[in-house]
């Protein structure tokens, strides 16, 4: 294996800009690792689409430009050359953007999102984009009309979701960095259960405009990175205001970088670590929960003070969610209807009319968990019904709110596991919708209430890596990236290197893909 792709996102940046390395070759290394692992008959199929002349193109520029020297190549960004991944639910103009569905198969943006105009800017090279479950809907990538990714810990189970193709293409060493979207946990669940680092800001620290609205007071576009470094670099890239988002805080992105590299000396004096009581015990794994175990140790003895805290209404956060999610899709989702957005499929026989023309596009166009959605969302907002649901869950998301505000009291981080479980079986839970959804108990407050969340590796149990999640009030991200470079610090010091470092070698052997 080419051991530049082996190079975390800063490790190769510093290379790139010391000349030992041109972007160019990180570039070809990488495409030519997902050539060998990402198709075959049981490829990772991380990525829908690969953008290899562009990615190229950009790599070549960037190395022209360190070569000439003087003041533009000392104005590059220090991710200029670096190859990313972007998740397929994030528009690019010039490459298609499906959302993982046939709804908008083969569809090319004529606008970029407003990160992506910060990423080409930045010139880090593209890669392509990711798989994902359909329109962002699902907890493992099955959901995805062009076929599920397979976690590069274990080939025949899940990457989670719905942003597992991102995390699957970072954990594979497809990419070194990735772009996600997380709703309910579609960054940090995906990273728990890949042995990766995802981030969710704080809800308007980076704008949203440009990718495709799932439940538009919970997306939150973020990083997914193999260290906390990598992150922060990438999270003070795409972060900031935007006009174009009617969402976005007017205020700078913080010292995410500073923080994390203050952070990498593994001490946390003085830093009151929250447990959340609601967040562990029962249904939780037990290796789950006794790798969970491990890391506070790990944090007490590194100076921090563990305290326990109570967020009650955390047991209602589950079923409010899957009120004002499904309702919000709804919403946002009627506009692909064959008339105005998306593929149009005519009916096969009977009077040609709007409604018949809408019934059959969207009857073929979306699968059956965003229909599902829908429909739940449609009922929840109906008449006579709207007050019973919708207004009842927005009630209970005021009470999380609270929950959080009473717990930030008591400490300057909450604590959790990221994911209950580690990754599960493909398939073992497609016929099984509320127990798919259980995989987002421990992350859906976050999105509820607006606050950042972080995932970091948090070991193994069973083989499968399990992650470890922090939370912080709104607008303090800093604080995510000091306590999670803390703790992967003092694992990796346990450990003798990165998580990622005792994954399987994967190979075109092992995958099919192209030797």
């Amino acid at each position: 294996m080419n051991e530049l792709i082996h190079l975390s996102a800063t490790e190769l940046a510093a290379k790139l800009r010391s000349g030992e390395v041109t972007s160019v070759a990180a570039v070809q290394a990488h495409l030519d690792r997902i050539a060998e692992v990402d198709g075959g008959e049981r490829g990772i199929h991380a990525f829908l689409h690969v953008n290899t002349e562009e990615a190229l193109a950009v790599a070549a520029e960037v190395d022209a430009i360190r070569a000439a020297g003087g003041a533009e190549a000392e104005a590059l960004h220090p991710l200029a050359g670096v190859p990313i991944a972007i998740k397929d639910l994030i528009v690019t103009k010039g490459q298609p953007t499906t959302a993982a569905s046939k709804m908008l198969e083969g569809w090319m943006s004529p606008y970029d999102a407003t990160v992506i105009t910060k990423i080409r800017a930045a010139k880090l090279p593209m890669l392509g984009k990711t798989n994902l479950d359909e329109f962002a809907m699902g907890s493992s990538t099955e959901h995805s009309a062009y076929g599920p990714t397979r976690n590069p810990w274990d080939l025949d189970r899940i990457p989670g979701g719905s942003g597992g193709g991102s995390a699957a293409a970072v954990a594979a060493y497809e990419a070194p960095l990735a772009l996600g979207t997380d709703t309910g946990g579609s960054i940090r669940q995906p990273g728990a259960v890949t042995g990766t680092v995802g981030v969710k800001p704080t809800y308007g620290g980076v704008s949203r405009y440009g990718a495709i609205a799932m439940a538009s007071s919970l997306d939150q576009i973020g990083p997914v990175a193999r260290t906390v470094l990598d992150s922060a670099y990438l999270h003070e890239l795409i972060g900031g205001h935007d006009a174009a988002d009617s969402t976005s805080l007017d205020e700078p992105v913080p010292e995410l970088i500073a923080s994390a590299k203050a952070g990498a000396s593994g001490d946390m004096t003085g830093v009151r670590v929250g447990v959340i009581k609601e967040l562990q015990g029962e249904g939780y794994q037990a290796g789950v929960q006794a790798r969970f175990d491990e890391s506070l140790e790990a944090l007490r003895a590194a100076g921090a003070e563990i305290v326990e805290v109570s967020c009650p209404n955390f047991k209602y956060a589950l079923g409010a969610y899957y009120l004002i999610m499904p309702s919000e899709v709804s919403s946002n989702l009627a506009k692909f209807d064959g008339v105005r957005f998306g593929t149009r499929v005519l009916p096969e026989s009977g009077p040609l009319t709007i409604e018949r023309v809408m019934a059959s596009t969207r009857a073929a166009g979306f699968g059956d968990e965003v229909k599902r959605r829908i429909i739940l969302g449609t009922y929840a907002l109906s008449a006579g019904y709207y007050d019973a649901y919708y207004g009842s869950a927005q009630k209970v998301r005021t009470l999380i709110q609270r929950d959080f505000d009473a717990a930030f009291e008591l400490a300057d981080v909450l604590i959790s596991p990221t994911s209950p479980t580690v990754a599960f079986k493909l398939g073992s839970k497609t016929d099984d919708p509320l127990a798919m959804y259980l995989n987002d108990v421990a992350t859906i407050p976050a999105n509820m209430a607006g606050i950042p969340g972080i995932t970091v590796p948090g070991g193994l149990s069973e083989g499968l890596p399990v992650g470890i999640q922090f939370l912080a009030p709104a607008r303090e991200d800093a604080r995510l990236y000091r306590a999670g470079a803390a703790l992967e610090k003092l694992l990796e010091d346990k450990w003798g290197g990165r998580l990622l470092d005792q994954a399987p070698e994967l190979s075109a052997a092992t995958t099919g893909g192209v030797a």
